[in-house]
């Protein structure tokens, strides 16, 4: 097979073995070059996740495309219909990249390229080249230049949990304000519980923002010489 009659094979709109080849090895490209990004991250759906969502994808959209080509009885299908499915189904997968440790959450990242790949594999299996090349090149600069882009530009904060205990019926909420404002905290919610058993106990926790640069020991050290205070805890 010439060039020439090779590549009208993979811009028409018919499904050949050619088309189908070609698609797939340009899905198995794309899903790879945003599933080695997040391999290098450490997710738990990386390099070959990434591959088989976006091949996956590419296969069906071509098989949504065949069937009313190739069934006389099928001309007034809808080629959309199992592609409308991937959609939905992917979703599943993507929930289960999301984690929570404790209060922060991860994975909120790869279940979005995980959604971005299969959505890249349909657009392939379509025969979309060109707009599924542009999607994966935006897709990279997002999570490799963007990335570095904002750690640099905007303080990364992680969600912690912070437990204050006082031998007294109240607390000190100006010097804790001070603590935080010092520490670059930012405060989320806050809960207070006083002992009613006729023993002095004040409990204080906060929902809080830190950066993650922070040094737990100077902020352990700076709420440890509060008034009265009996315990602190920081998960």
């Amino acid at each position: 097979m010439s060039w020439v009659s090779f590549y009208d094979a993979i811009i028409s709109p018919w499904i050949s073995v050619e088309s189908t080849i070609f698609k797939l090895f340009l899905s198995l490209i794309a899903g790879g070059l945003v599933g080695l990004n997040r391999e290098r991250h450490k997710q738990p759906a990386g390099f070959r996740t990434h591959i088989l969502i976006c091949m996956g994808s590419t296969l069906l959209m071509i098989l949504s495309i065949y069937i009313p080509q190739t069934y006389l009885d099928f001309k007034n299908g809808d080629p959309g219909r199992i592609a409308a499915q991937v959609v939905t189904g992917i979703g599943f997968l993507g929930a289960g990249t999301i984690m929570r440790f404790g209060t922060s959450v991860r994975g909120l990242t790869t279940a979005a390229s995980i959604w971005l790949v299969s959505a890249v594999g349909l657009a392939i299996g379509a025969g979309l080249y060109v707009i599924s090349l542009i999607v994966v090149v935006l897709a990279l600069f997002t999570l490799v230049i963007l990335e570095r882009a904002e750690r640099r530009l905007i303080p990364q904060l992680s969600l912690k949990s912070i437990t204050l205990e006082f031998n007294a019926n109240n607390f000190p909420e100006s010097q804790i304000k001070d603590i935080l404002k010092k520490m670059n905290i930012h405060l989320n919610e806050m809960n207070i519980s006083v002992s009613n058993s006729g023993i002095n106990h004040t409990e204080f926790k906060m929902i809080v923002k830190v950066p993650e640069n922070i040094k737990i020991s100077e902020l352990l050290a700076l709420f440890n010489s509060l008034d009265k205070i009996k315990a602190v805890k920081i998960t």
